[in-house]
């Protein structure tokens, strides 16, 4: 059963806020890894390739691979920064 959602008539058993909680980390961090891998694949295409073809040259896919690189060490020190922050 989806935390969510109703319990079935005769049920008693309803999720825990700790369930509820881990759901929805679970769904933030689904969310943010599609948005993260979309914004690197479009960002990145459109710098890296200038004329697409059947495959990428050598220089397209060194520079897609530097591109995804810094996307993710600056993700990271985002990240760090974000978390490691006084509250």
């Amino acid at each position: 059963m989806d935390p969510f959602s109703s319990p079935s008539p005769g049920s008693s058993s309803t999720p825990s806020n700790e369930q509820i909680m881990d759901q929805l980390k679970n769904q933030l961090a689904q969310a943010y890894a599609e948005e993260f891998l979309e914004t690197v694949r479009t960002k990145c295409f459109a710098r890296c390739v200038t004329k697409p073809g059947t495959s990428l040259s050598g220089s397209e896919s060194s520079c897609i691979s530097r591109c995804v690189e810094r996307y993710i060490e600056a993700t990271q020190i985002i990240s760090r920064a974000i978390f490691n922050a006084p509250r």
